[in-house]
Order: C-alpha cells, then sequence, then structure tokens
C-alpha cells in the first residue's frame, strides 16, 4: 500500500497571503503536489493575539519559533497600533489564482484572531454571524460557495459544528487525530465529515533540541503510515516564508520516499462513498505536544 499524503495550507494573515501563498504555490507545481489553500477573508488583527500569553507554553513556543522573525514587526502590529488589513479586499486576486493553478480552495476563517481567541464564548448566533461572514467573502471572491473549512487554531465546538452542517459542507478539517470520523459532542452527531490533521505541525518542532533541522525531515517521514491518510497542516507564514527551504526539503524526501500526494477533496469524497464505514468519534478538547492552550481532537 502507497504512503499518501495530504497538504493543508492555513493562511492566517495579509502578509501571508500577499508573499507565503505564491511561494507555496511555486513550491508545490515544481512537484507536481496537490494541496488545500484555507484563507483568512477579513480583517487581519493579528496584533491582538497577545492576549495569549496568560496560555500555558505561550512564552515556551514564542522562544522556540522565532514568532517576530518569521511574522514580521508589521504583522505583529496588525489590529492593534496599526489598521487591520482587510485580507480578502486586497489579495482577492492571489486567492484566485490559487484555484486557477488547480489547487482547491476553502475556508480558514472571516478574522484569525475573533475565532481562535473568542469561539468558546460565542453563542450560536455568533458562530453563525462569523462564519456567514467568511461565506459571503468566499462567494464574492470565487463566485462559488465554500465546500470546505478547517478552524484556525484547531478551534471547534458544537456551535462551530452546527454552523458546518448549515453549509453543507463536504468535509472540514478541524481537529487533530489518526483517521476520518463523523464528530460527536455530548449526545448530538454531527452530518459533516471530519478529516483530522495527523502530523505534527513545523511550529510544534521547530526550536526543541530533540528536533534540529536536519532531523525534522527524517522525523516527518518516519510518522508517515501506509495503514491511514496522512494529513500535514502547513502555514503560509512557515513553510511559505520564514521556514521555505526546510519545506522544500521535506517535499524532495517525500519524492525521494515514493510518496503518493493527494487531494483532500477527491480523498472525502471516496470516503463518503462508503459512508456507512466512516466511524463516530467523540471531538473533545485536549493539549497536544508542542503547542499551548487546547485543541479539537479525535477523543
Amino acid at each position: 500500500m502507497p504512503l499518501r499524503l495530504a497538504l493543508k495550507v492555513d493562511v492566517d494573515t495579509d502578509r501571508g497571503t500577499r508573499e507565503g501563498v505564491p511561494n507555496l504555490v511555486a513550491d508545490l507545481q515544481a512537484v507536481g503536489a496537490p494541496a488545500c489553500f484555507l484563507f483568512s477573508l477579513g480583517p487581519d488583527q493579528t496584533g491582538r493575539a497577545i492576549s495569549r500569553v496568560f496560555r500555558p507554553g505561550f512564552f515556551q513556543k514564542v522562544s522556540r519559533t522565532s514568532v517576530v522573525q518569521i511574522y514580521g514587526v508589521r504583522t505583529l502590529l496588525n489590529g492593534t497600533l496599526l489598521p487591520a488589513p482587510h485580507i480578502g479586499r486586497r489579495h482577492a486576486d492571489t486567492m484566485r489564482a490559487v484555484h486557477a493553478a488547480g489547487f482547491e480552495t476553502g475556508i480558514h476563517c472571516y478574522n484569525h484572531y475573533r475565532w481562535q481567541d473568542h469561539l468558546m464564548q460565542w453563542s450560536l448566533a455568533e458562530t453563525r454571524g462569523e462564519f456567514g461572514a467568511a461565506q459571503a467573502e468566499y462567494r464574492r471572491i470565487f463566485g462559488r460557495e465554500a465546500t470546505t473549512a478547517g478552524a484556525p487554531g484547531w478551534q471547534s465546538n458544537a456551535h462551530s459544528r452546527e454552523v458546518y452542517d448549515e453549509a453543507g459542507l463536504l468535509y472540514s478539517s478541524d481537529t487533530r487525530g489518526a483517521a476520518p470520523f463523523f464528530p460527536r459532542i455530548g449526545e448530538k452527531v454531527f452530518r459533516t465529515l471530519e478529516i483530522p490533521s495527523t502530523l505534527p505541525t513545523f511550529d510544534e518542532l521547530m526550536g526543541r533540541p530533540e528536533y534540529p533541522d536536519d532531523r525534522i525531515v527524517p522525523h516527518y517521514l518516519s510518522l508517515l503510515r501506509a495503514d491511514r491518510l496522512n494529513v500535514l497542516t502547513t502555514h503560509a507564514e512557515l513553510e511559505g516564508m520564514g521556514r521555505r527551504g526546510l519545506f522544500r526539503q521535506l517535499l524532495a524526501g517525500c519524492q525521494e520516499r515514493g510518496v503518493e500526494f493527494v487531494r483532500l477533496d477527491e480523498q472525502a469524497r471516496a470516503i463518503l462513498a462508503k459512508r456507512d464505514a466512516i466511524p463516530v468519534r467523540d471531538q473533545a478538547m485536549a493539549s497536544i505536544d508542542g503547542r499551548s492552550g487546547l485543541v479539537a481532537t479525535e477523543g
């Protein structure tokens, strides 16, 4: 059985859309690898994420990952000392170019900071309004409805699942886990297929003494499994900018290993064709190695 790897690109910021996305498109095209680009579509208020300093493990992550160097001072002031640029209005042409190049596109969020930091306190109406704003902007840019979404910071709950079901998405990718499933929260099972990220992200490994740069690619290759769909979440700001060279090494390593790069939407359709075989799993918030705060997991 061949090793299959699906790539998901979270695009968090104005700069990541402007610089990281075209870089990743070029690097992926060079090796013939598909990917799903999930866009932040509204105002970039990255600077307001300073509130995360109170989360356990935040300072450790910041010191490891060189946040200022990767994101840039300008991005880290967006929405505080500097105005918040509206990503969708400024970079619609960049987003359309991704689709024109044959890549899958979907919704990351409307306002990344708001979703990642406030989803858990929102009512269903507030969640519906925030996702609805993202849907409207996606529709304006692409002229069609989005068929997939992946939440910022893997922040997901019953309200967001309800909104996804209302949107009739083909699938979502909001969690960390091992295999596709239908999420259950409390007593309710939701209809939208969930395809979790199975691999750690670059920023969960970067800067740790056990994972110097020359060991990161071999580590990823060692984690790939033939008995499941391997899913890696990348970020335009990391793999497309600050750690672009390392990501290219990973792509080359996958090629040498004979890894088959696959599209998430095609995998979702194949999985849903055998709907009765898809398991129901509890979705739970939990901590994972290398990341601050709690994330949605396949419980």
